[in-house]
């Protein structure tokens, strides 16, 4: 069969798809399918335009003030909804100006959160992205997800910021109706913020009633240290009060369609996205929409998500807006925290006159077992210079060589910065043939840095000196003879 025939055919069954009475409904017919067909329903438009009939088409928000967008009486589904604003991508604004949407008269907001977020955009941020239903294109916000109501719909936001917004535009289209499905289910949009601590997931929505979830976004950066191993956390969706999730997923990336910590960079496809990626800042931006999948749940829905491989990466900050459609009356949303800034990007910890162990490498040679620079930013507590020199080995009287430099040829108090950890050895410390007095005890339930450790007093040359590292034991609670080097400091 010839290939225009086959797509003749597929597009013949498609019209007929379209045009079957089943998929002409009024909540389904925005597919290119169906726009053949008469539709039902009248256009009901709500916008900044200037009403003096001039070209001051937009509004003032000064701080502390609110606007509203939409105050519109009767049935009907908001289509599509437009706006900008200046100053433009303005951090504090994008971040402290809240959507809020209330359908047919409730006194608790459907929809709340941050401008940004709710179009997609975590952090406060501007960036162009094209998704499906929400995107961010050349200085526009714009959002495409159909948000139904029986007898009433108010859009409103909030500007909590400190700066004026000297121009807010916006334009909103609503299909009017007489009425609507009796099973049409509200819209719902809610964000939420947490800093992660050991042992407990990062909760994105619980929710009560009948209804699918449709939507993640998730904004994430460490508060101390660098590194993605966060991405490790998996999601777990529990449905109707299961007490075990019927969900479990394989990783944060791999939730948001993506792989291997994201590691072609960012994009945006009609479903899935990462529109940031920052290793240095170590934060992460990403979205994923259940519109071929929702998830659907009758009594009740909570979706979490893991940190680390177990819930292991505390003080990162999550933020989140999970989006979703259910019956009413919904439960409250948790209240907005008060601060909704990102974080700022913490420094590299350095200790003062730190000689680092990841720059022995170079000269390092060993007796038996591999040695590299091991990343420690995963961890909360900080290693100077957030990674150290990893020493292997697996049997005692394994020995490690490395050069250290002196900057002047003199006699000092030599200061050691190790690891411990539950498969860790005791070490000694040679230097330029001189067996130090301290052992290093490597043992300890978790990987904590030992702190400062004098290894006594040393006679060095200007330049090179021979530093051998010796495995000489270890705690009978531990697992392997592993030796963590974080750095040396000399002392006059």
């Amino acid at each position: 069969m010839k290939l225009e025939s086959i797509f003749f055919r597929a597009a013949a069954a498609l019209a007929a798809f379209a045009l079957s009475p089943a998929a002409a409904s009024t909540l389904g017919a925005g597919t290119l399918g169906n726009l053949a067909r008469a539709r039902g329903g009248k256009v009901a438009h709500y916008s900044s335009y200037d009403r003096s009939g001039g070209n001051a088409d937009m509004r003032r928000i000064a701080p502390g003030e609110s606007l509203t967008l939409v105050d519109h009486k009767g049935a009907g589904i908001v289509r599509r909804w437009w706006l900008t604003i200046a100053p433009r991508n303005h951090r504090e604004i994008q971040r402290q100006l809240i959507v809020r949407c209330y359908w047919d008269g409730e006194t608790e907001p459907s929809v709340e959160a941050p401008v940004s977020d709710f179009f997609g955009m975590g952090f406060g941020e501007w960036h162009d992205y094209i998704s499906l239903p929400l995107n961010m294109t050349s200085g526009g916000y714009n959002c495409y997800w159909p948000m139904p109501f029986r007898k009433a719909a108010k859009i409103t936001v909030e500007n909590r910021s400190k700066a004026t917004i000297d121009a807010f535009y916006f334009n909103v289209d609503i299909e009017a109706h007489k009425k609507l499905p009796k099973d049409t289910l509200y819209f719902h949009a809610q964000f939420r913020r947490t800093t992660t601590e050991r042992d407990k997931p990062v909760s994105i929505l619980e929710t009560t009633g009948r209804g699918h979830y449709v939507g993640t976004l998730i904004s994430m950066q460490r508060i101390r240290g660098r590194g993605l191993w966060f991405l490790e956390g998996d999601e777990r969706v529990f449905i109707d009060k299961e007490k075990d999730p019927s969900i479990i997923g394989t990783g944060t990336e791999d939730y948001f369609s993506s792989g291997w910590y994201y590691d072609t960079g960012v994009y945006s496809a009609p479903y899935h996205g990462v529109t940031v990626k920052d290793e240095a800042k170590a934060r992460i931006n990403t979205y994923r929409w259940h519109i071929e999948d929702p998830i659907p749940f009758k009594k009740s829905l909570q979706f979490q998500i893991e940190h680390g491989g177990t819930n292991d990466t505390p003080l990162v900050d999550y933020t989140s807006v999970a989006f979703w459609y259910q019956t009413h009356p919904h439960p409250k949303f948790p209240p907005l925290p008060d601060n909704l800034l990102p974080v700022e990007a913490p420094a590299i910890p350095r200790i003062p006159g730190m000689i680092e162990g990841e720059t022995f490498l170079g000269s390092a040679k060993a007796t038996e077992g591999p040695v590299e620079v091991q990343d420690m930013s995963m961890w909360v507590e900080d290693w100077s210079g957030l990674q150290q020199l990893w020493w292997r080995p697996t049997q005692l009287g394994a020995r490690l060589t490395f050069t250290l430099n002196a900057p002047e040829a003199k006699e000092y108090e030599l200061v050691g910065y190790f690891t411990r950890a539950k498969d860790y050895a005791d070490a000694r410390v040679t230097v330029n043939g001189q067996e130090l007095p301290v052992t290093v005890r490597g043992y300890h339930p978790d990987v904590t840095p030992t702190g400062p450790i004098s290894l006594g007093r040393v006679a060095l040359k200007a330049g090179a000196n021979e530093v051998v590292v010796e495995v000489v034991g270890r705690d009978p609670k531990s697992t392997g003879y592993l030796v963590g080097i974080d750095g040396f400091v000399l002392q006059p």
